[in-house]
């Protein structure tokens, strides 16, 4: 049966979670997040084996740069359309998956222990192909939902995206115990038919009216409108701040729990696959509790339980070995991962004009890409200079500055949740 059209807000919210529209969501979220750690925690899992140092595992992250920077590239989506029978976004959406596909079957073809060089390079195409994806995906998301759906259409994205991460993860770890690496990165691209088909599917959402007829307007426009609101740089830089110590503590999980002499089956097994439950209930927990606290009472709660669960790491440092305890770490931080990650997603979302989604969505979200990119590439070098427990608490004190920030937003925000106004241009 097709995706369904974009349509008046369901008033059940049952029959909201089942909707066409929030299936797409859901399985285009798995699309855009299983090619995350295939350049991320499995990559550093084959290179620890091939007896890389910590230090420029780490390092590894900076990989990921293309998240951080396809606001550059994101007006060509946003003005060009490739195909006019499959739209502006599913075009495009198909192109950069096929070629996503090839760039991770590829990755899977090279050698960290002869050539890190070549592995690097390979890497970073997989993540310029997956930041082009996460650019359409999260403009067609935007254009599809009614603004009361934000919520609930960005934490069923989020179960989506955390659950192909925990395919690509944790069951690309168990599988690396049964096969060899380059065979593991072949089942994961053959896993991308899934946004294949999702894109063949959906229907392409309606172009709104005010929508750059030129390239000049598909560059400039979108900024010139963005920040003129008030608060646009805080903003910003609350986006780069709201996540980055959560951030720091994951890039370095899969060395950490291999230090405490957990098997990659049994990170496999409880890290990721157990976590799954948790990452389900959170994001559904988180898009149901939207719907009754609003985002910014959202952002608070669930960031503060992000620091609490990041903390948890530094008490399993001084556990050692301990599956009981690894499990109960791993629910709670799945849990406040999808809860917050959800309220993330939906404030960005809501930010975000209709004529210019893909631009000043990717605007948003490359900055929410810098934690975990460039802010986190030292964090092997810290967790050397440091111990693991020291290293956790430092990421749980880091969480605080943007927590603080978000107290700038309040005025705004609360008359906005309560009149449906947008955010207010500066005084000039």
């Amino acid at each position: 049966m097709p995706l369904t059209t974009p349509s008046q807000p369901s008033q059940n919210i049952w029959q909201a979670v089942f909707s066409g529209r929030m299936l797409a969501a859901f399985l285009m979220g798995f699309s855009s997040g299983l090619p995350l750690l295939l350049t991320g925690s499995l990559l550093q899992a084959w290179m620890k084996e091939a007896g890389i140092d910590l230090g420029t595992i780490g390092l590894f992250a900076l990989v990921g740069l293309p998240y951080t920077l396809k606001f550059v590239w994101a007006p060509l989506l946003d003005r060009f359309t490739l195909h006019r029978g499959l739209g502006r976004r599913r075009s495009w959406m198909l192109l950069i998956q096929i070629l996503l596909v090839l760039a991770i079957a590829g990755l899977g073809f090279t050698q960290p222990a002869q050539n890190p060089l070549g592995v690097a390079l390979a890497a970073l195409l997989v993540s310029f192909f997956s930041a082009s994806q996460d650019i359409v995906i999260d403009a067609y998301r935007r254009e599809s939902l009614a603004d009361e759906e934000l919520g609930l259409g960005a934490s069923l994205a989020v179960n989506g995206y955390r659950i192909a991460m925990l395919l690509a993860s944790g069951g690309g770890l168990i599988l690396a115990d049964l096969m060899s690496f380059p065979a593991v990165y072949l089942v994961m691209a053959a896993a991308m038919s899934v946004g294949l088909l999702t894109t063949l599917f959906a229907p392409e959402p309606p172009v709104a009216a005010g929508s750059p007829k030129t390239l000049q307007e598909a560059v400039v426009q979108p900024f010139r409108e963005y920040f003129a609101r008030q608060d646009a740089v805080l903003i910003l830089l609350f986006i780069v701040l709201y996540k980055l110590g959560d951030m720091m503590a994951s890039n370095m999980t899969t060395p950490f729990f291999l230090d405490l002499g957990f098997s990659k089956t049994e990170i496999g097994a409880i890290v990721k696959v157990f976590g799954t439950g948790a990452l389900v209930a959170g994001g559904l927990l988180g898009g149901v509790l939207m719907l009754r606290l609003g985002i910014y009472r959202s952002l608070w709660l669930f960031g503060i339980l992000q620091a609490v669960s990041v903390s948890t790491l530094a008490m399993l440092a001084q556990l050692g070995h301990n599956v009981t305890g690894l499990a109960v770490v791993v629910a709670f931080e799945n849990l406040s991962f999808g809860m917050g990650t959800a309220a993330y997603l939906a404030f960005m979302a809501n930010l975000t004009n209709k004529k210019f989604t893909a631009t000043q969505y990717a605007l948003m979200s490359s900055l929410m890409g810098i934690p975990r990119v460039i802010l986190a590439a030292p964090a092997g070098y810290l967790a050397e200079l440091l111990s693991w427990e020291a290293y956790f608490l430092l990421c749980t004190l880091v969480a605080l500055p943007g927590l603080w920030l978000l107290t700038r937003f309040r005025s705004w925000m609360v008359q906005e949740e309560a009149t449906g106004a947008p955010v207010p241009e500066q005084s000039l």
